[in-house]
């Protein structure tokens, strides 16, 4: 907070020089959203909750990054492995182009803990669907292009995930025998 009572926040298209924003809300500094558009959420409680769902530094994200950091594994966070393909990966290890996704169970359709939405059931089914099928084609590109996706559910044991991916990395890393 500013000593003049304002905030000081960045605000899309702006350098990160900030400049203060009054705290009072603005009409004119808000993201762009189209008002007149419905949204696709059954109800306000549900729009709140979902936009608070993050996509990166999730509990289970971070407890595998711990877990392959004090395996002595370094790497990269939410990277793209392939610059031309628009699809990120939690964790890529570049030198052995192994590329780790830690997959939710309701996001990505999990066999053994995936749950049927109640509300706009058809919406997550069809939704789930196309996470799976986006999940399989970005694992067959990255296989085309010499990478090694590891697909890891976020209820997996972290320990053994940790070194599942640590096997991994290590067996790409060896140099050629002669």
């Amino acid at each position: 907070m500013g000593g003049d009572g304002t905030a000081h926040e960045l605000r899309p298209g702006r350098s990160a020089t900030c400049r203060p924003l009054p705290l009072a809300p603005r009409s004119d500094l808000r993201w762009s959203v189209n008002q007149d558009q419905p949204s696709w959420a059954s109800n306000e409680a549900v729009r709140a909750s979902m936009k608070a769902n993050r996509s990166r530094d999730t509990a289970p994200e971070l407890a595998l990054r711990r877990a392959v950091h004090a395996l002595g594994m370094r790497y990269r966070v939410a990277a793209r492995p392939l610059p031309t393909v628009r699809r990120t990966a939690d964790l890529v290890f570049a030198k052995a182009r192994v590329a780790v996704f830690l997959d939710g169970c309701f996001w990505h359709g999990c066999p053994e803990h995936h749950t049927v939405a109640v509300r706009n059931g058809q919406y997550w089914a069809d939704k789930v669907a196309r996470n799976k099928a986006r999940d399989a084609d970005t694992d067959q590109r990255l296989r085309d292009a010499g990478w090694e996706p590891i697909r890891i559910w976020e209820h997996e044991d972290v320990l053994l995930a940790a070194e599942r991916v640590r096997s991994v990395v290590l067996s790409r890393k060896q140099p050629p025998s002669r």
